[in-house]
C-alpha cells in the first residue's frame, strides 16, 4: 500500500491542474470572445486614469478678469500691467464699470478690478483703495482668486515704496465684494452642480437598466413582433421615466430652497424648461445605450461612463472648465452636463441672463433630437 500512495497524490494533483488549466482557457476565450469584459477591464480604467490625471485640476490660472482703469495715469496703468503679465489671470481692460459688470454678469469673466479716477491722487496721499468685485458661486474660487489680487496688489505696492511713493508705508486698501453669494456659502455653488447629478441618475442610469433587463428577460422581442411601432415603445419607454426626473427635479429645487437655502433669482418657468431639456437628452442617451448593447451591467457601465462622471468631473461642477488643458476642455463642448451646469448656476444665483440662458437650452433641444433620431434609429434596425 505505501508504495502506491504518492503515485495517487501525483495523479490528482495533475488531474486538478488539468482542470484549473480547462478552466481559465475557458474564461480567456469569453474574455476574447467578449469585447465588452475588455472594454469594461482596460479601456474604463485607462479612461478613468486620463481624466483623474489630466481633467481634474485644483490649480486656478488664467482667471478671466475685468480691469477697469477709469483714468490712465501712470500708477494705475503699471498696476494693470500687474494683472497683465501674471500667469494667474487672463484681463480684459476696460474704461468704465458696465461693459465689465455684464461681462460679470454672463459670467465671462471671474471677477473686476476697479481703478477709480483718483487712483493717483489718493496713492500719494497714502489712502489709495481698490474695489474688487469676485464672482461668489464658486465660494473656494473666489477666495483663491481674492488671493491672487492682494498678491499682485503687494508686489506693485513695494515697487512703488522702493522708487519712493508714500504707498510704501500706507498699502493700497482692497474694498472686497462678492455677487451672487454675499455670504461667501459653498452651498451656493455645490447644490446647483447636484441637481445635474441627480437628473442624470434619474434619466440616463434608470432608463438604460430598464431598457436592458427588457432585452435580457426577452420581453422587448416579444413586444417587438407586436403591430406597435418602434417610436410608439420609444415613447412608452420614455415618458415614465420623463416624469419621474420632473419629480426628482421638484425634490430637487424644494431641497435647494428650504433645506439650503439656496437663492433662485431668475424664473422659475425657465428653469423648469431648461430641465425639461436636460431630461429628454438624459433620457435619450440612456435609451441609445441599452438599444445598442442589450445588457445591464454593460450598459450601467457604460451610461455611468457616458453620463455620470462627465457630469461629476468635466462639467464645470467641482472644477473650473478654464483651468483644465485645452484639449479636455473641448472635449467639454460635446457634454451636455456643460450646459445645463451653467443654466442652473446663472438662473439661481445671477437672474434671467438670456444671453446664458438662449445658446445653453438650444444646445441641449439640438441634443435631445439627434438623441431621439439616433434611438428611433437603432430601434427600427432591431426590427429589421
Amino acid at each position: 500500500m505505501t508504495p502506491i500512495a504518492p503515485a495517487s497524490t501525483s495523479n490528482a494533483w495533475r488531474s486538478k491542474l488539468r482542470r484549473v488549466r480547462a478552466l481559465v482557457w475557458k474564461e480567456t476565450h469569453q474574455i476574447v470572445r467578449d469585447p465588452s469584459s475588455i472594454a469594461l477591464g482596460v479601456v474604463l480604467p485607462l479612461i478613468l486614469i486620463l481624466l483623474f490625471g489630466y481633467g481634474l485640476s485644483l490649480d486656478v490660472k488664467n482667471v478671466p478678469i475685468a480691469v477697469v482703469i477709469e483714468q490712465p495715469t501712470p500708477e494705475a496703468i503699471e498696476l494693470a500691467a500687474g494683472f497683465q503679465l501674471s500667469s494667474y489671470f487672463h484681463p480684459q481692460m476696460t474704461r468704465s464699470m458696465p461693459p465689465a459688470q455684464q461681462l460679470l454678469l454672463e459670467h465671462q469673466v471671474d471677477g473686476i478690478v476697479r481703478i477709480p479716477a483718483d487712483f493717483t491722487r489718493h496713492v500719494i496721499a497714502g489712502d489709495a483703495e481698490l474695489q474688487l468685485i469676485v464672482h461668489g458661486g464658486d465660494a473656494n474660487r473666489a477666495r483663491i482668486i481674492e488671493g491672487y489680487v492682494r498678491g499682485i496688489v503687494g508686489v506693485w505696492a513695494a515697487r512703488q515704496g522702493v522708487q519712493g511713493l508714500a504707498s510704501a508705508s500706507a498699502p493700497v486698501n482692497i474694498v472686497e465684494r462678492l455677487w451672487f453669494n454675499e455670504a461667501n456659502d459653498s452651498s451656493y455653488f455645490l447644490v446647483p452642480g447636484l441637481v445635474v447629478l441627480v437628473m442624470t441618475l434619474i434619466g440616463a442610469l434608470l432608463t438604460a437598466m430598464v431598457m436592458a433587463r427588457e432585452w435580457e428577460r426577452g420581453t422587448l422581442e416579444a413586444l417587438l413582433v407586436t403591430p406597435v411601432r418602434s417610436e410608439e415603445i420609444l415613447l412608452g419607454k420614455t415618458l415614465p421615466y420623463f416624469l419621474l426626473g420632473l419629480i426628482g427635479f421638484a425634490l430637487c429645487v424644494l431641497s435647494a430652497k428650504f433645506l439650503f437655502h439656496v437663492p433662485l433669482r431668475g424664473s422659475l418657468w425657465v428653469l423648469l424648461t431648461a430641465s425639461m431639456l436636460y431630461v429628454l437628452v438624459a433620457l435619450g442617451i440612456g435609451l441609445l445605450i441599452s438599444s445598442w448593447v442589450k445588457n445591464q451591467l454593460v450598459a450601467s457601465q457604460l451610461t455611468l461612463l457616458v453620463t455620470f462622471m462627465p457630469a461629476f468631473m468635466l462639467s464645470g461642477f467641482l472644477f473650473d472648465l478654464r483651468s483644465m488643458p485645452t484639449a479636455v476642455r473641448l472635449i467639454t463642448y460635446a457634454l451636455p452636463a456643460r450646459y445645463y451646469v451653467a443654466l442652473l448656476q446663472s438662473v439661481f444665483l445671477a437672474g434671467n441672463v438670456w444671453s446664458v440662458i438662449v445658446p445653453n437650452s438650444l444646445v441641449l433641444a439640438a441634443m435631445a433630437a439627434a438623441l431621439a433620431l439616433a434611438s428611433r434609429a437603432v430601434m427600427r434596425k432591431t426590427l429589421d
